[in-house]
């Protein structure tokens, strides 16, 4: 064999990725980070050695490391697409209890890095962020509201309100949770599904009419 194609052979052994799961490598390396370090402790160089790549391509894919960053928190907040859930038929309660366990598997997927995305740990008043944040308020509350039946509703309005509202105590549990470690899954499934079952069925009553 010659020198050169000695020198050659490495190369052909080496599996190129595809833009896309170059990128996807790339993002799961910047979840786990951004879950484990503060915002300010992790560079683009970090990035880049951990995710065994050159620094531009991180530059190349995603821009500045606020960039990245929002890219993370998008993809923390975003919850799955519809066709993924599926709440039983019947009661209230047992709908609420379905949800509730939907949530739970999403924030535990993510972990720490859901917590720092949803508290926007570490990036200061970035306003950018805040309306990442909000939005996904909003979706998240019109799913609850569909999934629960009560999408329709003349008081939607206050309903979807009440529900944004409730997604804070969400947020709060799952950091208990996640973070302290204060309370188990079962507490924080314990929790939000009695107070779901109060806003929806006594003070959602008293708004729109008593819940089916």
């Amino acid at each position: 064999m010659s020198t050169t194609e000695t020198q050659r052979l490495p190369e052909t052994k080496r599996r190129r990725l595809e833009p896309d799961e170059r990128r996807g490598q790339i993002l799961d390396c910047a979840i786990r980070m951004f879950g484990e370090r503060p915002y300010a402790a992790v560079s683009t160089s970090d990035l880049a050695k951990e995710a065994g790549v050159a620094r531009g391509l991180i530059n190349h894919y995603f821009g500045t490391k606020r960039d990245l960053y929002l890219v993370v928190v998008r993809k923390m907040v975003k919850l799955p697409d519809d066709d993924r859930t599926e709440l039983p038929a019947g009661s209230l309660r047992g709908r609420i209890e379905a949800m509730i366990t939907w949530l739970l598997d999403n924030i535990e997927e993510h972990g720490r890095t859901w917590v720092v995305a949803v508290g926007a740990e570490g990036v200061g008043d970035d306003p950018e962020v805040q309306r990442i944040l909000d939005e996904a308020d909003e979706v998240a509350a019109e799913r609850v509201l569909q999934l629960l039946g009560l999408a329709g509703s003349e008081q939607a309005d206050e309903l979807r309100a009440m529900t944004r509202a409730y997604g804070g105590l969400v947020k709060a549990a799952g950091r208990e949770w996640i973070a302290r470690g204060s309370l188990t899954r079962d507490q924080v499934h314990l929790l939000l599904s009695d107070a779901a079952m109060t806003l929806f069925s006594v003070t959602a009553a008293k708004v729109s009419g008593p819940a089916q």
